[in-house]
């Protein structure tokens, strides 16, 4: 594995052109330059596109300009790994062959430098998740992703643009916040007792990085609010802001 190690999550990239939209992807795409020019492994861990369905012969001219930087930096070196969220699940050959190095559909364990990681979008992990867990299984299914792809490209990126939140992921009350990252943690402390040093999640929308009895938890942010990133050189792992860590390159 190629070092330094950068995770980031939940971009949400849309069909949109609002300020908002222009000003991310303005944001996104600085990053990505820079990883190209430091070198080392770049880990998309979901949620990249609000939505991204992939049909044969088919893609959205919408992300032509995240999709060229993200090739000129594995033609640069970089190593691109993808773990799909509940928003880009629906990929096939171009980014699980062509974009991606390695693209992990339901997260990975990963031995690097001595340390164990364990990455995953996180969608699903909570007790109360049951009902979407059902609803997630089903969206995934062959025969569903087999019937979407009978639908017209169009179509089928103006349903999607349709049901976009137009940047409302964070949703939660305080209290809900709480709860969240209270079993969330449960969770990971369970997992470092199993020899995991890190876990690493996105999903939630939230940033945090916790040192736990036995290892460490860090939840992404998203590049909605917080322009966040994770990274690893080796040595420890932190919790970043390019709004603040950002250099010239």
């Amino acid at each position: 594995m190629k070092l330094p190690l950068y995770f980031i999550s939940d971009v949400h990239l849309n069909l949109n052109s609002s300020a908002n939209e222009v000003e991310k992807r303005e944001r996104l795409i600085e990053f990505v330059r820079y990883v190209s020019k430091t070198g080392g492994t770049l880990f998309i861990v979901g949620d990249l596109f609000d939505f991204w369905f992939e049909y044969k012969h088919v893609m959205p001219k919408a992300y032509f300009d995240i999709l060229t930087a993200l090739n000129d930096a594995k033609l640069n070196g970089v190593d691109l790994h993808f773990i799909p969220g509940n928003h880009d699940c629906w990929g096939r050959e171009f980014l699980d062959e062509t974009l991606f190095n390695k693209v992990y559909p339901e997260g990975v364990t990963l031995d690097i430098k001595g340390k164990r990681f364990l990455i995953s979008h996180g969608d699903g992990l909570l007790s109360w998740d049951r009902g979407y867990r059902v609803l997630r299984s089903v969206l995934r299914n062959r025969v569903f992703v087999f019937l979407y792809r009978w639908l017209h490209p169009d179509i089928g990126y103006a349903i999607a643009k349709n049901f976009s939140r137009n940047d409302d992921y964070d949703h939660y009350s305080a209290e809900q916040k709480e709860k969240i990252v209270e079993e969330l943690i449960q969770y990971s402390e369970e997992q470092c007792k199993n020899d995991i040093d890190y876990v690493i999640i996105g999903h939630y929308h939230q940033h945090k990085d916790i040192q736990l009895e036995n290892g460490q938890f860090l939840i992404l942010g998203d590049w909605i609010k917080y322009h966040s990133y994770g990274f690893f050189d080796g040595e420890s792992l932190s919790l970043k802001s390019w709004e603040n860590e950002k250099v010239e390159y």
